[in-house]
């Protein structure tokens, strides 16, 4: 899917209620639990990052975002640095300077599972020694036929496919839960930011509501 597919499938999928309803989970998600895996003093960069979702909530000294939708740039903080390129070429842009890598919901957009590896290499380029990759995605395990449903997922993976292959490319896994977030923010998961903020601090809610996979691995 080239960008100007990619920009026209993200205005017929995400509504302005739609964006407003995933920026007010995802700033209490990243407050609440992903800023812990994440230093004010660390260099992030968010891959596919979408709408900024993710990099305009979490603090850190240096925020990069990239992904291939031109329309990316006009939803971002005017602090964070952002691209345009293939998750396959992310060391032409940084080169060996980042503490975590983050990506949400993007792994099964790759068409194939070489594409999946060769990100991954990138990843190691550009990660410092002992850098975080954060990754967060809907779990095939758990969702069955639903998974398919996304015209644009192509990639089938689940918790333990992933961390397998991410062991072989060299990572170790920090963490994984399998169930962590519900599949998606038309769902289960409510927008007030109590009722987030207490799923979030519940886990014994997870193994219920949720369907995505969440996992951190370490460059050694």
């Amino acid at each position: 899917m080239d960008a100007s597919e990619l920009s026209q499938l993200y205005k017929t999928r995400f509504t302005v209620d739609t964006l407003s309803r995933k920026q007010s989970i995802w700033k209490i998600i990243c407050r609440s639990y992903l800023q812990r895996f994440i230093t004010h003093t660390d260099t992030v960069l968010d891959v596919a990052c979408g709408y900024g979702e993710f990099i305009n909530n979490i603090k850190a000294s240096r925020r990069i975002a990239i992904d291939l939708n031109p329309d990316t740039v006009k939803h971002l903080e005017a602090s964070v640095e952002f691209s345009q390129c293939k998750a396959t070429e992310i060391s032409k842009i940084v080169n060996n300077d980042i503490d975590v890598v983050f990506t949400s919901n993007f792994l099964e957009h790759l068409p194939d599972k070489k594409t999946l590896e060769l990100f991954f290499d990138e990843v190691l380029i550009i990660l410092k020694a002992k850098g975080r990759f954060i990754i967060l995605g809907p779990n095939l395990r758990y969702l069955s036929g639903k998974y398919w449903d996304y015209y644009d997922h192509n990639l089938g993976l689940t918790h333990l496919s992933l961390c397998e292959v991410l062991k072989l490319k060299g990572f170790k896994i920090e963490l994984c839960i399998n169930r962590f977030l519900p599949y998606t923010t038309k769902g289960c998961l409510p927008t007030h930011p109590f009722l987030v903020w207490t799923y979030l601090r519940t886990p014994i809610l997870w193994p219920f509501l949720g369907k995505q996979f969440f996992i951190v691995a370490r460059k050694v």
